[in-house]
């Protein structure tokens, strides 16, 4: 038999002999993708922070300068707060606040707080009401405790401590917290800006 021949005879035997049989092929199911609670962006997350998530400042105790109660931070549930460190000497903070008592008349909204944090933490409360007093400051101050100081740092970094810089953050309804603004004072205008938005 011609040498061609016996190829086309050998050519079907040899292709029936390496095909795969049906018990020997893999079925592979199509790939599929990690499903996630992740959201696709950080700009979408979920801005709820849980009670075991949040930081430890919201617990420490602070002490209303006028009234002598204590509160913390995490006291206000629901409400948009607005908290600005500051200092009786600092000429900066002065300039902002009176701006925040202009923005605060403005909008009139009892859902946003109000409250000033002293960093000299050796200032006795009663020289703090007098300050806030004198200046027509109608919210809410204390005196910043060592502790507070120190967890505060530690959340936001060194400039939350720097009142020239007017450093402010809030605090959302649902206890999520703002990164820290410290760049310098802000106009009437730029805070009811800031506050209408965070309260919508």
């Amino acid at each position: 038999m011609p040498k061609l021949t016996v190829l086309f005879v050998l050519l079907p035997l040899i292709f029936a002999a390496c095909a795969p049989t049906s018990s020997s092929v893999a079925t592979l199911a199509p790939p599929t993708l990690p499903t996630t609670n992740e959201p696709e962006s950080p700009m979408l997350a979920a801005t709820t922070a849980p009670a075991a998530d949040r930081p430890a400042w919201f617990s420490l105790p602070l002490v209303d300068a006028r009234t002598g109660e204590t509160f913390t931070l995490g006291d206000f549930s629901g409400q948009l707060v607005f908290v600005e460190p500051m200092a009786t000497w600092c000429t900066n903070c002065r300039t902002q606040m009176r701006n925040l008592a202009e923005a605060r008349q403005q909008l009139n909204n009892p859902n946003i707080v109000y409250i000033g944090l002293s960093v000299e933490t050796t200032l006795d409360r009663g020289n703090l009401a007098r300050y806030a007093d004198t200046h027509g400051f109608d919210w809410t101050f204390a005196v910043m405790t060592p502790e507070l100081v120190s967890a505060l740092t530690d959340t936001f970094g060194r400039s939350v401590t720097v009142p020239p810089s007017s450093p402010h953050f809030l605090i959302y309804p649902d206890g999520s917290v703002s990164p820290l603004a410290a760049g310098g004072i802000e106009s009437t205008d730029e805070l009811v800006q800031l506050l209408t938005e965070a309260a919508a």
